[in-house]
């Protein structure tokens, strides 16, 4: 699994997410446990559903293969 998830992308899932888990805990509605799904995907940086979109909110690196100029 390539990381697809990055940055403020992955602080927001997570956030969102235990804080919905937490609302269910506590008497929320059963609709609040699916804040488990932003959850996990904020913890493993990885999301399925950004795959058939090609999206990914990661940085990546500069090719170290071609010098700068």
């Amino acid at each position: 699994m390539k990381c697809n998830v990055g940055g403020v992308d992955r602080a927001v899932r997570v956030v969102v997410g235990a804080g919905l888990v937490g609302w269910a805990l506590f008497g929320g509605p059963v609709w609040a446990w699916a804040g488990a799904i932003p959850l996990a995907t904020g913890l493993l940086a990885w999301c399925p559903a950004y795959l058939p979109f090609r999206w990914s909110t990661c940085k990546t690196e500069p090719s170290s293969a071609t010098p700068p100029s």
